[in-house]
């Protein structure tokens, strides 16, 4: 901010007045943070593309950015230059959002339907622990979605995979029944059909039958074939030198395939708080790429004459930079690990210009630079918690007190370094739990309270024993000495996956909550940011925030009845907390979400037990609370003489059909017409207060 900008400032506050000499202590406030300013500009530009993706309807989005872009530029003509900034860059949030939504734009399917599809393979991911096969595939049918996702289960998996030629490329005939990308289950929850409609998936479905090859994979051509080529070898090495779960994790860390990771082991993990091992991001990007510098830099010491020449640490990094690009490449390409490539690279470069290790103002950099790429990563849990967690670090290591506190002493011993040590891992790993465990409630309704002591643990492990072995088990390999590395890369493995399980079965590990209220997680953002960015006492303005959307997150009620997009299930919230299911037979899926969303197991009852509930094979008709339920659950029509006078008794009726005029509840009716506009459905019988998952959607174009 200039002295020019500050100036404007200060004349616009009147002399006097209600605050006499609020602009001079506005000014000198504002002219403290002179360096934190910059910082706000990636807030500002994520604050666009929440914008853009919360604005339901196209002229409001419109509407909003030519605002933001015409009073920045504005304040721009009046030289009040850092307000300007901030409005110019969330004006130019909401354009990178339009812009990505208009780039990746193909067509969705709308209804279920069962066709018979000739297309190209695209992608082959085995998931082994789910005994599934997924492909991705191209269709170029103008009546079908141009790429869809289709699954095989069980014995058809295991057939597939032994299908000779089916690999990416591959042509394929198959029968399958395709259904749009599936919404939230819950509102408020995980949305696949806008993560699908950016990774331009437009339906998913199950293959009925065989898959027939009638052309197989041509040989691979292209950096990205030979890399996949690549990575199906390397997974099915580490799988075959590595057995159990202790090898499907150790692929993990190579080519980040997590198909072969058994549901428990994942769970284990999740609950552990260790989740960030099964994605190759920030801690692997780091062990690889300052592996390379290290080993590069040690390697030409060696040779004086190179090393009096040769400019070593510009080259080191260079090799560092070229062996993340390869990491990257070998691992698939995922969001998390280019996400992690692009950080690396900026603090690559920050280093060689002589600039800090890593700052906030490169993290800051990094962010922009991935925002305006893939707008859409803002609005997902792995971006949040990366830059969440490695900001809150930063900001703790550049506070003076922590600077003075952990300050290395040149006549300190070594059990007063080795102390410093533990402290600063302890101080850290609490101010990252500390800023994950919101986004892990906002996402995910649970987070692990003993991740602290399990990654002071878990990191070491695997940044020190795990993946050295592994990358030594793999050189080793062309050698004909794999198995050499690839046993203590196998037995460290087997430690990290005790060091999750018991951390997860320890007492109360995981806390839970039901689905935020709204205005909850932008509180809490708002209010981290407003603690980590600032620097002098003005931070201490983010406390109210974080309180008031703590506040709202902890005393959030859950819904009473919990309806599924298509009608088809139904599920009571007991006064317990336990869930009562229309359908017995209702699916995993739909069970966790639920449960994930009234803080529960998803485990429960069925209607057919509750008192006062009357079921037949074909409804269920009784009361929830005070008020009237009449849910269908079988297929068969039921006749006017029997349907109409339920229908009339009723407060709520249910169905996953589209119901005649005279079947009209006293309250709400929830069936097929009503739930194809709102997606599923969660009501507060108390307040009556009732939300549909598409309520705020709009005209989005993955609805």
């Amino acid at each position: 901010m200039t002295s020019r900008s500050l100036g404007a400032v200060q004349t616009a506050v009147p002399a006097g007045g209600l605050w006499p000499g609020f602009g001079a202590r506005f000014e000198a406030l504002i002219d403290g943070e002179r360096e934190a300013l910059p910082l706000w500009l990636p807030v500002a530009l994520g604050a666009g593309i929440a914008l853009w993706f919360t604005l339901p309807w196209a002229g409001q989005r419109l509407a909003m950015g030519l605002a933001l872009a015409g009073l920045g530029g504005a304040l721009v003509v009046l030289r009040t230059r850092w307000p300007a900034a901030l409005l110019l860059m969330a004006a130019l949030g909401m354009a990178a959002a339009e812009v990505r939504d208009r780039t990746v734009a193909h067509r969705v399917l709308v209804e279920r339907t069962i066709v018979r599809i000739d297309a190209r393979v695209l992608a082959v991911e085995p998931r082994a622990a789910r005994e599934q096969l997924r492909l991705v595939l191209a269709l170029d049918d103008p009546a079908l979605p141009e790429r869809v996702r289709v699954s095989l289960r069980g014995v058809a998996a295991e057939r597939a995979q032994a299908l000779p030629g089916l690999a990416e490329g591959a042509r394929v005939q198959l029968r399958a029944m395709l259904m749009p990308p599936m919404g939230p289950a819950v509102p408020g929850g995980y949305d696949a059909a806008r993560a699908l409609w950016f990774e331009g998936v437009g339906a998913t479905g199950i293959v009925l039958g065989r898959v027939d090859v009638v052309e197989a994979a041509p040989a691979p051509d292209g950096i990205s074939a030979w890399m996949a080529a690549a990575r199906r070898r390397l997974n099915a090495r580490i799988l075959a030198a590595v057995p159990g779960e202790a090898g499907a994790v150790a692929a993990v860390f190579v080519t980040g395939d997590r198909g072969a990771v058994p549901l428990e082991t994942a769970a284990a993990v999740r609950d552990s708080g260790l989740a960030h091992l099964l994605s190759i991001s920030g801690l692997h990007m780091a062990v690889v790429v300052g592996g390379v510098i290290f080993l590069v830099r040690r390697l030409v010491g060696l040779w004086p004459w190179m090393a009096l020449r040769l400019p070593v640490r510009a080259l080191a990094m260079l090799c560092g930079a070229v062996a993340g690009l390869g990491y990257t490449l070998l691992a698939g390409g995922e969001v998390p690990t280019v996400r992690s490539l692009l950080a690396t690279l900026i603090v690559l470069l920050g280093l060689v210009a002589g600039r800090d290790a890593i700052s906030l103002r490169l993290l800051g950099a990094a962010a922009v630079i991935i925002l305006l790429a893939r707008p859409e990563v803002l609005m997902g849990p792995s971006f949040q918690m990366s830059f969440a967690a490695v900001a809150a670090i930063i900001a703790l290591y550049e506070a003076p007190a922590t600077k003075a506190a952990l300050a290395p002493r040149e006549d300190a011993g070594v059990l007063r370094r080795l102390g410093h040590g533990v402290v600063a891992l302890v101080a850290t790993g609490l101010v990252a739990e500390m800023v994950l465990a919101p986004i892990g409630l906002f996402h995910f309704q649970q987070s692990g309270l003993f991740g602290v002591g399990a990654n002071l643990l878990a990191i070491p492990l695997a940044s020190f024993a795990i993946m050295p072995a592994l990358g030594l088990g793999l050189v080793g390999d062309a050698l004909g000495l794999g198995a050499v590395a690839f046993a203590p890369a196998g037995w460290a493995v087997m430690l990290l996956l005790d060091i999750a399980y018991a951390t997860a079965g320890l007492p109360g590990a995981v806390s839970r909550l039901p689905v935020m209220p709204v205005l909850a997680f932008p509180l809490l953002a708002l209010g981290g940011l407003w603690l980590v960015l600032w620097r002098t006492r003005l931070r201490l303005g983010g406390v109210p925030l974080v309180a008031a959307g703590a506040m709202l997150a902890l005393f959030g009620t859950p819904p009473d009845l919990l309806v599924s997009r298509d009608g088809r299930h139904v599920a009571l919230v007991l006064e317990s907390g336990e869930l009562a299911f229309l359908r017995p037979r209702t699916g995993e899926y739909l069970r966790d979400s639920w449960g994930a969303a009234v803080a529960g197991d998803g485990q429960g009852r069925a209607f057919d037990d509750l008192p006062g509930m009357d079921c037949s094979r074909d409804a269920c008709l009784g009361m929830v609370g005070r008020l009237t339920l009449f849910a269908t659950r079988s297929h068969d029509w039921l006749p006017q003489a029997t349907m109409e006078p339920a229908c009339t008794a009723a407060d709520i009726v249910v169905s996953e059909r589209r119901l005649p005029d005279w079947c009209a509840a006293r309250w709400l009716r929830l069936d097929r017409t009503a739930l194809t506009e709102r997606g599923a459905v969660a009501v507060w019988l108390r307040t009556g207060k009732v939300v549909g998952a598409r309520d705020g959607l709009g005209d989005h174009r993955w609805r």
